[in-house]
């Protein structure tokens, strides 16, 4: 087996990324269900890499840009099975409950907007994601006042009353 490493491309750093796996072609359409009916106004890409019949890349959306990121980053990535959703207007925390309850999708491996890497097995049959490189490592632990600064910001943005 190989190893490749995969640079998750996205037209600006803000935009969330969601990657798993799901089982089945019906799963674009489903996915696509699931995110319209968790956000008002939410603008997403999805691009599914079909991994046997015709193998080709499905792809739904409700945002040009994102759709074109999402399927550029199944070609690079040519996982069997995976599939990527790429997010504006709304965030993982939104949608991932009503995603993890799509019946075809059989495992979510990162939601982040933070840089993500994929780690990427080769073997003569195709390729798998054997993991996802999010974000970066810590620099240390936080103290009383940073603790505050997490507590104060989650309020800010209404996640705590």
């Amino acid at each position: 087996m190989q190893m490749e490493v995969i640079d998750v491309d996205k037209p600006e750093p803000e935009i969330n990324v969601i990657i798993g796996y799901t089982h089945f072609i019906k799963s674009v359409e489903d996915i696509y269900e699931a995110l319209v009916t968790s956000v008002p106004d939410i603008k997403f890409g999805l691009a599914f890499c079909e991994a046997s019949g015709a193998r080709l890349i499905r792809y739904e959306g409700t945002d040009d840009e994102l759709v074109r990121y999402a399927i550029k980053n199944c070609e690079k990535l040519g996982a069997g099975h995976a599939f990527i959703v790429l997010l504006r207007n709304a965030y993982p925390i939104n949608v991932i409950n009503a995603l993890k309850n799509v019946q075809e999708i059989t495992r979510i491996l990162v939601a982040s907007a933070n840089p993500i890497q994929l780690v990427v097995g080769v073997t003569e049959q195709g390729r798998g994601i054997l993991g996802a490189i999010d974000g970066f490592p810590p620099l240390g632990v936080e103290d009383e006042s940073s603790k505050g600064e997490r507590k104060a910001f989650l309020r800010k943005i209404g996640y705590k009353l």
